[in-house]
């Protein structure tokens, strides 16, 4: 079992204060956006054998168990963050296993540097990706049913979003919304700039439904990614509770502390709220322009007390242990690899004392005992 060291990202979206006061440190005053745990090759965690993507490497079966070379390859097949978005992070979707084989085969072709601003496809794997909240946490998740958008919009009063009203009235759900986010990402940048401080100004008075929006515009003026996220559901989860997000699914994480997982991927296609690269064509192909209930996830207990997110993606699997003062030791010892993440209170594993924050990598078969009080999260695959 190795203590792990692990990277905070300095995103300018993190918050300067969550991860720190997570970790009962003091700010350092620069944003702290995701704190990384895994074996990915941008900031693999470290150990006291070498940093955990040259562990793995060393030795695949022995580290990773011989069922999840066979079925992933002798890669630790997920990522593990904590992430404290203390502004809105880009809207954004995911491709599809298939659609991230071709895209990244086709870049890799055409001779798209790796490190090009326009490069979309990093690699050629899928990026499923599961949020749970440590505090409330507010994010954008799936379409909104076209009708529920048109009345959002047409509360603004302004009159250049009167022709997505109509069109969102007019035609069939997935033509809707497809239309409309087409008209909203290729729209002539002046007007929509206008359009969107008309409507941010309409936000910041209406409040209610509205104002996750003017909140958005505050920190993207003029963004087109601020009318396309009045398409979204807004989600607010309590501590406890969960977004999945699966490919084609419209996304973004707007404010809170959460702890994410997802499949080793960098593969992201954005649809505003950033100054990066918008691959419009490409994504409107990965979009899937379907309404749905955002999901909330909450967790399923076991007997043994492990209380399970339960998702439909093998390359991760999340659950976590709530354990009470005075309680008994748990053997969490799997035949696959694992990283146990602390989140609160004080938890014994094997030799390590962990406290908020603080995690340890488990290698497939490793001896994994547990006690204490505080909350632990497990991450591990499905095999």
């Amino acid at each position: 079992m190795d203590r792990l060291d692990n990277t905070i990202r300095p995103y300018a979206w993190g918050s300067t204060t969550a991860i720190a006061r997570l970790l009962g440190v003091e700010p350092t005053g620069e944003p702290q956006a995701e704190m990384w745990m895994g074996a990915h090759p941008g900031a693999p965690s470290r150990t006291g054998r070498g940093s955990l993507a040259e562990v793995v490497a060393a030795d695949p079966e022995r580290e990773l168990g011989a069922a999840t070379v066979a079925k992933f390859g002798p890669r630790l097949p997920f990522l593990l963050k904590l992430l404290a978005a203390g502004a809105p992070l880009s809207l954004q979707v995911h491709p599809d296993l298939d659609q991230a084989k071709a895209g990244y085969a086709d870049e890799e072709r055409r001779g798209v540097p790796a490190d090009a601003a326009h490069r979309t496809y990093k690699d050629a794997n899928h990026k499923p990706e599961l949020v749970c909240a440590l505090t409330e946490f507010d994010g954008l998740c799936g379409f909104r049913e076209p009708l529920r958008a048109a009345e959002l919009l047409d509360a603004l009063g302004v009159d250049s979003l009167k022709p997505y009203v109509d069109l969102l009235h007019a035609r069939p759900e997935e033509a809707a919304l497809r239309e409309v986010l087409t008209a909203i990402l290729t729209a002539d940048r002046d007007e929509m700039a206008r359009t969107v401080t008309e409507a941010a100004a309409a936000c910041d008075r209406l409040g209610g439904d509205h104002a996750p929006y003017a909140a958005i515009a505050h920190h993207y003026p003029g963004d087109p990614g601020v009318i396309a996220a009045m398409l979204l559901n807004h989600v607010r989860l309590q501590p406890g509770e969960a977004l999945y997000l699966g490919a084609g699914v419209p996304h973004a994480y707007l404010n809170g502390l959460g702890v994410e997982i997802m499949a080793n991927s960098d593969n992201v296609l954005r649809c505003g709220l950033t100054p990066k690269h918008v691959d419009v064509p490409e994504l409107l192909r990965i979009v899937r322009f379907e309404p749905r209930d955002p999901g909330v996830l909450r967790p399923e207990a076991a007997p043994d007390g492990e209380e399970l997110y339960d998702t439909p993606t093998d390359e991760f699997r999340l659950s976590r242990y709530v354990l009470p003062a005075g309680g008994t030791t748990h053997d969490l010892t799997l035949g696959t690899p694992q990283i146990l993440l602390c989140t609160a209170g004080s938890v014994h594993a094997g030799e390590h004392e962990l406290t908020p924050g603080t995690s340890v990598f488990v290698p497939a078969g490793e001896k994994a005992e547990v006690s204490g009080t505080g909350t632990l999260f497990r991450a591990t695959v499905v095999v």
